[in-house]
Parts: C-alpha cells; sequence; structure tokens
C-alpha cells in the first residue's frame, strides 16, 4: 500500500487509537495499533509504520514504551481491515 492510502485509512477515519487488521503479502495478518510517537511524521514520510501487535496491547496501555513497537514497511501491506 501507498504512504497516502495508509494514511488516508488511519486518520480521516479516526482510526488512529484503534486495533486494525493488517494484512500482508507474504506473511500472515496482524492486528496492531499504529503508533504516532516523536518520529511518526518521518517514518511516515517514507512509508515506514510503528505497530504495537496485540501480544502486546496491555502491556503498551499501561507503560506507553516504545521498545514494545515494531516498524513495519507499509509497502508490504495488502489491506487494513477494522477488527
Amino acid at each position: 500500500m501507498t504512504n497516502e492510502a495508509i494514511i488516508k485509512f488511519i486518520e480521516t477515519k479516526n482510526h488512529a487509537e484503534k486495533a486494525l487488521n493488517i494484512h500482508f503479502k507474504q506473511r500472515s495478518t496482524i492486528t496492531g495499533l499504529f503508533i504516532q510517537g516523536n518520529d511518526y511524521k518521518e517514518l511516515r514520510s517514507k512509508n515506514f509504520w510503528r505497530i504495537v501487535t496485540s501480544t502486546n496491547f496491555e502491556q503498551w496501555k499501561k507503560t506507553k514504551d516504545m521498545n514494545l513497537a515494531r516498524i513495519f514497511n507499509g509497502m508490504e501491506f495488502t489491506r487494513l481491515s477494522e477488527e
């Protein structure tokens, strides 16, 4: 997916605070939360996305620790959908 398509889905539909299903070309679908940290605009411009996966949701809600997130390449996404 292009970064414009991802931005449109996340920012215009108020999905920034919701967990989404992220479908990939070469791997299984994951459920994740897009994180808007200090480097969000820089990563977004390069089509990279910081995502906390469902296995770390509870710990993320408590600590907001950026080390719980992983960076994914948006070009590997095929689509985004609501959980």
